[in-house]
């Protein structure tokens, strides 16, 4: 009896060993599709959110060649699966050369432009998109050349949109001027970025009230419009049109 009870707990521990717990797999939570269909303001809009704390959002110019992107196409092709979401980036010349400020890496490559003249992008206070880290900004140009945040990317547009929670002085209601047009916001203290395409043409009041009220975006900045293009692999979206300048991605960390 004595040597089957020493017995007992040394089989019990022995086999303790080998026991094996069911478990669920894990795996990391699946990342949201970035782009979406929305409607608002009477209108059809794609809008494509992005988590600066997910996904790293940059901007190109030029490929390792030397001569632009050009097309959404072009820059696809090189970035390969990664290349979560694109579209231009901001306003340039007959060159695809930015005309305002762009920064790549933390170099500046173009320098910012204060100088007044005619078309949407002098339509004053234009604004410069910025990325810093995980976060994010918009800011009038005379804001940002103050705050001088030294940025890891920017690129210059305009007009601005919605300044602290305000449309832009200049930019009517409904104006007669109806074009594709896109645009980017922040929210979320600066770490989700808001880009916006509208799907038929629209008046800047429309689209510039989309940023702020149906989007939630305090600060907005007008990127382009006629020229305005998406690259949305989870719709199956790949824009072909006019040769562009910048360019705004979102890749993997």
């Amino acid at each position: 009896m004595m040597r089957s009870s020493v017995f007992r707990p040394a089989c019990l521990a022995l086999l303790a060993g080998f026991v094996v717990f069911p478990s669920a797999a894990w795996s990391a939570p699946a990342e949201p599709e970035p782009c979406r269909p929305m409607e608002a303001q009477g209108e059809s809009f794609t809008v494509c959110t992005i988590d600066l704390r997910r996904r790293r959002v940059r901007v190109f110019w030029r490929r390792p060649d030397g001569q632009a992107y050009a097309s959404l196409s072009a820059l696809a092709e090189a970035e390969g699966p990664g290349l979560a979401f694109a579209m231009n980036g901001g306003m340039y010349d007959k060159d695809q050369a930015p005309v305002g400020l762009y920064v790549e890496d933390g170099r500046e490559l173009h320098p910012v432009s204060t100088a007044d003249g005619p078309g949407n992008f002098h339509l004053k206070p234009n604004g410069v998109f910025y990325v810093k880290g995980e976060r994010a900004g918009v800011l009038d140009t005379p804001h940002y050349l103050k705050a001088h945040p030294r940025p890891d990317f920017a690129t210059q547009s305009g007009p601005m949109l919605v300044i602290d929670g305000q449309i832009h002085p200049k930019i009517s209601a409904d104006g007669p001027s109806q074009k594709i047009r896109n645009g980017v916001g922040v929210r979320d203290g600066g770490h989700v970025a808001v880009f916006a395409i509208s799907e038929r043409p629209v008046s800047f009041g429309a689209f510039a009230r989309l940023f702020r009220d149906d989007l939630g975006c305090r600060n907005a900045l007008f990127l382009d419009g006629s020229v305005s293009s998406l690259y949305a692999p989870n719709l199956g979206r790949s824009d072909v049109g006019r040769p562009l300048g910048p360019l705004i991605g979102a890749v993997a960390k």
